[in-house]
């Protein structure tokens, strides 16, 4: 475990355990490194269980994505046309809702991001991980990223847009953290 301590204009101390289950803790500027060290030793039973809670999690995560292979080539290429074939026909009913239309649609096995727009040239990029949702889940990724196309920040506008196109938006969006993050 490594500890990696920045100082910041901050006025307090704070800590938190990354993927890799090393702690990051900032610091206010001026802070002796002794006040840092007792802080740490203070904390010492909540960065076990933490550190714990963090590497249970990223188990569930590579559980959840290696129920799709994507390794050859072939099998990418497979997922991606699945996906696409899942994907269009939504594309097609919420743009003509929505008054939008994407001007490129591609997929990648993304682990990070269910979909991503790139608001400049209106393009769109799908994992091909979606296949490891249940439809509903699919559909709200697809408008968010629709309506990305309309409002580009998630701001009070955008969720207005998400309200009116898919009411549903935010028990999708706990059911998909639920399935990929074992909640």
């Amino acid at each position: 475990m490594a500890i990696k301590l920045t100082y910041r204009r901050t006025s307090r101390l704070s800590m938190r355990i990354v993927k890799n289950g090393d702690v990051h803790v900032s610091a206010p500027l001026g802070m002796s490194k002794k006040e840092v060290e007792a802080f740490i030793c203070q904390h010492q039973e909540w960065i076990v269980e933490t550190r714990k809670k963090v590497a249970e999690r990223q188990e569930q995560q590579t559980a959840f994505y290696h129920q799709l292979p994507l390794t050859t080539k072939a099998q990418k290429a497979e997922a991606a046309e699945k996906v696409r074939a899942l994907v269009e026909p939504l594309i097609e009913r919420y743009s003509a809702v929505m008054g939008v239309r994407p001007s490129a649609i591609s997929f990648k096995p993304m682990r990070s991001r269910w979909g991503v727009c790139n608001v400049k040239n209106h393009s769109i990029c799908f994992s091909t991980y979606l296949l490891l949702l249940p439809d509903w889940c699919v559909e709200h990724v697809v408008v968010h990223e629709l309506c990305h196309l309309l409002e580009p920040s998630h701001n009070a506008r955008f969720h207005a847009l998400m309200d009116k196109y898919f009411p549903q938006w935010k028990e999708a969006r706990k059911e998909t953290s639920r399935r990929t993050k074992g909640r």
